[in-house]
């Protein structure tokens, strides 16, 4: 509808859910940010009176860990406050580039976070940008299957140590190879990333062949950790990226 309404121009398409409701400052950060981004992903912060500390606790974990990747691999078009969501509850895009990715992906669930990484594949820049807030429900009973009322109904069933995510050392390995390949695609020094990621020259060049620019390459071409992308429990993972953090301020 967004698209028709346009009739062809270009011109910012907007989503959010319909138990959101954005703050006053919203399309004017919207707008910001998109002169600097093909994508623009915005903050949810959910309302009510039912407060989930451990889900809390675990965003804060995210917002770390995507504070460290932009410290690792930092890149013109990032916020400068930033987190870590990928939520079609606060999303803004032009529609240049919605035409462009061929749209939101017809599936259950997990259509936003799909469409940005397609974004960033295809070499356009994603932009996650904690001035633009939507508020939104923190209700239990949410239709979609495998959405945010499911996920807080199952934390609600468990307890912190039961609780995995991804571990920042594997994490933080991937961003600073993805920094390693933006500088090696600008100074055409592909042979540097074939011998950092155990890949041949031939493999290296092929990706690049189809890639537009470093931001594609470097999410095309980079795998998982040579030891896997390991889980920790929640605790594990909160001292190991503060140690990483104070590391780095310490360097």
């Amino acid at each position: 509808m967004g698209l028709a309404a346009l009739a062809g121009a270009d011109g910012i398409l907007l989503t959010t859910d319909a138990d959101s409701t954005p703050t006053s400052s919203w399309l004017e950060a919207m707008a910001a940010g998109l002169d600097h981004a093909d994508i623009v992903i915005g903050k949810v912060i959910r309302t009510g009176r039912r407060p989930h500390q451990l889900q809390e606790r675990i965003e804060r974990y995210y917002d770390s860990l995507h504070a460290l990747r932009r410290r690792l691999d930092p890149v013109p078009w990032e916020a400068l406050v930033t987190h870590h969501q990928t939520t079609g509850a606060n999303m803004g895009i032009w529609a240049s580039a919605y035409r462009r990715l061929g749209g939101f992906s017809p599936v259950e669930n997990g259509e936003d976070a799909r469409l940005s990484d397609d974004a960033s594949r295809a070499g356009l820049r994603v932009r996650r940008d904690a001035a633009c807030v939507m508020l939104t429900s923190d209700r239990r009973d949410g239709r979609a299957r495998g959405g945010m009322a499911n996920m807080l109904r199952m934390l609600e069933a468990g307890d912190v140590g039961a609780v995995s995510v991804a571990h920042p050392q594997d994490v933080a390995w991937q961003y600073r190879m993805h920094a390693l390949v933006r500088a090696a695609y600008q100074e055409i020094q592909l042979e540097r990333v074939a011998v950092a990621l155990g890949l041949t020259r031939d493999h290296v060049v092929g990706v690049a062949r189809d890639c537009p620019n470093a931001e594609a390459l470097a999410m095309r071409i980079v795998p998982e950790p040579p030891a896997g992308m390991r889980t920790v429990p929640l605790v594990v993972a909160e001292d190991e990226i503060a140690r990483i953090a104070c590391g780095r301020a310490a360097a």
